[in-house]
């Protein structure tokens, strides 16, 4: 292939706010440049056109007068700009920041505001975004169909804001990776794209979490798929550049002084990162930057992962007393509980917690390697002449 398949995606949001511009309805102007982005991929695997966006902009006007042929209410439309799309160019930073406002609605579902970036943002197809979600290519149409009627209908008079707009790039990089479309990769391709366009801080605080979680990501699971938690991780495999631009956008952001919960995410993971051993990592700053996070964001999940950092930091009943502020039914408490309790020494409790953890575990990975957990401590019941008979419990 002559051009890059990311380049070709690039030039998507510019050419839907060249055809919104010109007046074509977001709905219309979003089908017709997905119809241009696949003739692309095809055309250009034997040849490169000199102007790439020219080409895109030709082949959705096209797209569009076919659409709108088959539409009685778009006929005067079609017979007053014929068959050429006007000339004039539009700026492409105004369009696609336009585009991320819009995909980030006030009045669609996150899953709805995700799938729409994905496709109008990120020029990925719906099988693309269909295989990556693991659902029926027909159920993701239907999804990202009404939500471009959600915004089409809505206008433009209530678009979502920048905030909105960093959510669900952080919703998509959670996604990780499933099918033929790395997820993780494409927010983070994108966040740097909105990090440029905006003057928000809590853009590059979002873009360097998103750098340092992705720089760990080869040694979160093993050859055999198990979860690999962040002391028994090779630190040999975790991608240094990543780390190292990730630190420095971080540095620029906290910088400005005004900080917000991603740049607080992204501090504690920087302070992981930078640890050689597990054994060295500075949990004492961990816990204060937990605090400073619980100020922003007071969350069961912020108030957990703080238990955890407390355990570490100032011993295990110390964290079982932070453990104590997070409700009973919030995901994963007792697997957290489980791991404060071993290193209390109470191990035929922790063996019992790791079994109840591991029937309410969220994936099929996560409840295999809470089951050898549950193992492992009833090993170790039974090597010291206890009942290890937690995973029964």
């Amino acid at each position: 292939m002559t051009i890059d398949d990311v380049e070709v995606r690039n030039l998507v949001p510019r050419v839907i706010g060249i055809l919104g511009r010109r007046g074509v309805d977001f709905a219309t102007a979003e089908d017709a440049v997905q119809e241009a982005l696949v003739s692309a991929l095809d055309a250009w695997e034997r040849e490169e056109p000199a102007d790439p966006t020219a080409w895109m902009v030709t082949v959705a006007w096209r797209a569009y007068l076919d659409l709108a042929r088959s539409d009685a209410s778009r006929r005067q439309r079609e017979v007053r700009y014929d068959s050429a799309p006007p000339l004039g160019e539009v700026p492409s930073t105004d369009d696609t920041l336009r585009l991320y406002f819009l995909c980030a609605h006030p009045d669609l579902t996150p899953s709805s505001a995700v799938a729409l970036t994905l496709r109008a943002v990120g020029g990925l197809t719906t099988r693309q975004i269909a295989q990556a979600y693991l659902v029926p290519e027909a159920t993701m149409a239907q999804r990202i169909s009404r939500a471009k009627r959600t915004v089409s209908r809505a206008g433009l008079g209530a678009v979502g804001d920048v905030t909105t707009v960093m959510r669900v790039l952080y919703l998509v990089f959670n996604e990780g990776y499933s099918g033929d479309v790395d997820l993780a990769a494409e927010s983070i391709r994108l966040t740097r794209q909105l990090a440029s366009l905006v003057d928000e801080p809590e853009a590059d605080g979002l873009l360097a979490l998103m750098l340092l979680h992705h720089a760990r990501r080869s040694s979160r699971t093993g050859g055999d798929g198990r979860v690999v938690v962040l002391a028994d991780q090779d630190r040999t495999l975790w991608d240094t550049d990543l780390i190292a631009e990730g630190i420095q956008i971080l540095g620029r952001a906290l910088a400005r002084e005004r900080l917000g919960p991603y740049q607080a995410q992204a501090a504690i993971a920087a302070l992981h990162a930078d640890a050689q051993r597990f054994e060295d990592t500075d949990w004492v700053q961990i816990v204060e930057w937990y605090d400073e996070l619980l100020k922003l964001a007071d969350t069961p999940i912020v108030r957990l992962n703080r238990a955890v950092a407390v355990g570490e930091a100032d011993g295990p009943l110390a964290g079982l007393a932070a453990l104590a502020d997070v409700a009973d039914d919030v995901p994963r408490r007792e697997a957290v509980a489980a791991h404060l309790h071993e290193k209390n020494g109470d191990l035929d409790l922790a063996a019992s917690l790791y079994a109840t953890a591991a029937r309410n575990a969220p994936n099929l990975a996560e409840r295999d390697h809470l089951v050898r957990q549950a193992a492992r401590v009833n090993q170790l019941l039974r090597s010291t002449g206890g009942d290890g008979d937690g995973l029964q419990r």
